[in-house]
This record gives structure tokens, C-alpha cells and sequence, in this order.
């Protein structure tokens, strides 16, 4: 039996009993210094050492890179002679910490750019790392661990265990270029939060002067809050950014419904509200039963030559016998059934919470899929106080 249906996944945000006043969190949770976000490093390199798994002599790019390396210490060779089958070109990223001082080591992900089929065993050679700004901030090199491995029998059998052209060279970047992230020179900080709110920018000021009895925090727009450092905090910044950060806030929640139809998932908010609005969904069920069946024909019926009737277990007779029968086919036979569940009407009532539409959806019975389809209608006639977002 085949079922024409999806296996999906309902995710509801939080839970229809759960109380979400006075939920808060701290400051740290919710929003970051400004500048002190960590800053993506990338850089073009070569792992060399491969046992043959390297990138493929039709590979132009890495063959030159190889020749390139090779001419900067004094060695000449055309790309064209080069075989590249040791060697693969890679992509090596990192992070670079706010506050990471010189000669400070960092884990970096390197990247088959080209055709290799395993990074097993290689060392990836000394490669720059920029950030975006065009600078040199931190150099990698060093050996290459995957994780997993990767192994193909002459025959041409293989097995493999995780994805072996990414990997990863632990402490292999050294920082040779530290930020200027240094915060004692400043006269105001500015957080900016994570989920961009003018609610809960006005919240977090709120809290920052209330805890320090004087205005200090100003909301300057929906995702970044100033705040003007008194003159004793002047003299211990970190202890006055650690009491900042450990500050309790109550962020304000969007009114959201979040719809993956691709994976059938739903995620709603716990402030999505409906107006008064009726409900009615059926569900429609098709299922294709598929049966094998053999068809066997009757025994051979024939006649003999003196006028007697024989009957025959086997194929087409010879001599003076006529026979006359069939031969055994397999006939495959398939039964179409349609199935539509009677439809029922749910009500939900004004000022509904997500609690009153749970219990209302529970009542007709929907399925994630289904849920989809009804919260969509609901958008269309205007009963959805919440933002729709389709993923």
C-alpha cells in the first residue's frame, strides 16, 4: 500500500500552558558590544601530502599555484609538466577574536576548492588569512585532521566515514596583526542587540539607568542602545561591562508564524493572537493497493490420432496430436481508493491566545501539512494578528 502523504514535523514555540511574563534575560544574551563581534578570516592555500587523492591533473589551478610556490623559492617549472594528484587547492577560514593579541593561535577549516577526493594525511602549506578589510591578520599552516577516513579497494569498493575534503588544522593560525579593540579609551559603549527592537532597546535603557540610579542609556534606534560611562567606571571598565552584561531585561517577542513547507514545519509564536473566526478543514486520503497475481491457463486439451481426448501437462504436443491451451503470465492488478474525512467546524474566540488556538486546531485534528494550509487562509482573511513568514 502506498500512501500519497508527507511525514512532516509540528514545532510549537513554546508550550500552550507556559506563562511567558515576565520572562527575561540578561543583557549578554540579548545583545553585544559594538566592535567586539568576532571578524571572518579567509585565505587561498594548498595541502600537500595527499596519497593520491589530490586534486586531478585536468585541475589548471592547482597546478599553477604549485609552480608559483615552487618559483618563489628559486625552483622553475611549467604548470604543464606538473601533476597535481599530491596536491589540492583549498579555502582556509577562521575567527579572529575581538581582543586576540599577537602570536595568539586559532583553529581554522580548510576546504577542497577543486576536484580532490580526500584531504586525509596532508599538511596545508604557510597561507595568508585577510579579514575583510583587504589586512593580514593571521597566517595558518599545519596538519590537516578530518576526522573520518576514506579507503577504495581495487575492485572498486569504498567506504568512507564523514566528509573527507573539509578539515580542520587545530591552533594552526597565528594572529600577526592584533585589533584595536581596546575599550580604555572610550567615553561611551554601545550595545547592539541581536534581534533588532525598538521595544526592547527602550527596555534595556530602561534597566541600565534604573540599576545605576542615573540616565546613562539612551535607545538610539531599534537595534542600538549608547551608553555614557560615568567616571568612576572609567577607572575599572571590565567590572562596570560585567555588571552591564549580567543586567536582567524583558525583550519583546514579534507576533510571528514561522512555515517551512519544504520540511513541513511550523514554529508559532506565543504572542500570535486571532480575531473571532470559524474553522472547518477535511481531509482528503488517497491509497493505491498494488497486488501481484498469476495467471494460470487450463492443461493442455488435445486430440489423438485415433478420436481420443489426452490432456497434456506440458507445452505444444507433436506427432499426430493437436493441442490447444495458453501459457502463464503474472498480472499485476492495482485498486484506487479515495477517502475524504467529514469536515468539522472549530470556533475560536475573540482576543484568542496561542493556547485558544492550539486547543482549536487539536478539535478539528489537522496535521502539520494541514496546519499549513489553514494558517495561510487565515492570513488571507485578516484573523492572523501575526507576521507570516514563509521560509
Amino acid at each position: 500500500m502506498r500512501h500519497l502523504a508527507l511525514a512532516t514535523i509540528l514545532v510549537l514555540a513554546l508550550s500552550a500552558t507556559v506563562n511567558t511574563a515576565g520572562a527575561s534575560s540578561r543583557i549578554k544574551d540579548i545583545a553585544v558590544l559594538a566592535g567586539m563581534g568576532r571578524h571572518k578570516l579567509l585565505g587561498y592555500g594548498l595541502v600537500v601530502g595527499l596519497e593520491g587523492t589530490g586534486d586531478s591533473d585536468s585541475s589548471l589551478l592547482t597546478a599553477r599555484s604549485t609552480a608559483n610556490v615552487l618559483e618563489s623559492f628559486g625552483v622553475t617549472v611549467a604548470s604543464e609538466d606538473l601533476t597535481a594528484k599530491n596536491v589540492a587547492a583549498v579555502m582556509v577560514t577562521a575567527e579572529l577574536p575581538p581582543i586576540a593579541a599577537v602570536n595568539t593561535t586559532l583553529d581554522v577549516t580548510v576546504s577542497s576548492l577543486a576536484d580532490a577526493k580526500s584531504l586525509q594525511g596532508g599538511t596545508l602549506l604557510l597561507t595568508p588569512l585577510k579579514a575583510g578589510d583587504g589586512e593580514v591578520y593571521a597566517v595558518a599552516q599545519g596538519a590537516v585532521t578530518i576526522g573520518g577516513f576514506s579507503v577504495q579497494s581495487r575492485s572498486g569498493e569504498q567506504a568512507q566515514k564523514n566528509h573527507v575534503t573539509v578539515g580542520r588544522v587545530p591552533g594552526g593560525a597565528s594572529v600577526v596583526k592584533a585589533l584595536d579593540s581596546s575599550l580604555a579609551a572610550l567615553d561611551t559603549l554601545e550595545l547592539v542587540l541581536l534581534q533588532p527592537d525598538f521595544t526592547t532597546a527602550w527596555r534595556v535603557a530602561q534597566v541600565i539607568n534604573q540599576a545605576h540610579g542615573e540616565r546613562l542609556a539612551t535607545a538610539v534606534d531599534q537595534a542600538t542602545v549608547r551608553i555614557t560611562l560615568p567616571l568612576q567606571a572609567r577607572a575599572d571598565i571590565t567590572r562596570f561591562v560585567v555588571e552591564l552584561e549580567n543586567l536582567p531585561v524583558e525583550p519583546d517577542a514579534a507576533a510571528r508564524v514561522v512555515i517551512n513547507e519544504r520540511t513541513g514545519t511550523v514554529v508559532i509564536g506565543s504572542a500570535v493572537r486571532l480575531l473571532p473566526v470559524a474553522i472547518c478543514h477535511g481531509g482528503l486520503t488517497v491509497e493505491v493497493h498494488s497486488e501481484t497475481q498469476v495467471s494460470q491457463p487450463p492443461p493442455l486439451v488435445g486430440e489423438a490420432a485415433g478420436g481420443a481426448a489426452v490432456v497434456v501437462p506440458g507445452s505444444s504436443g507433436t506427432g499426430g496430436n493437436s493441442l490447444t491451451g495458453g501459457q502463464t503470465v503474472v498480472v499485476r492488478q492495482e485498486d484506487l481508493r479515495v477517502r475524504e474525512a467529514p469536515g468539522q467546524l472549530a470556533t475560536v474566540p475573540a482576543a484568542a491566545t496561542l493556547d485558544d488556538l492550539v486547543k482549536a486546531l487539536n478539535t478539528l485534528g489537522v496535521k502539520p501539512r494541514d496546519l499549513i494550509a489553514i494558517l495561510q487562509a487565515l492570513k488571507e482573511a485578516g484573523a492572523l494578528q501575526a507576521e507570516l513568514v514563509l521560509l
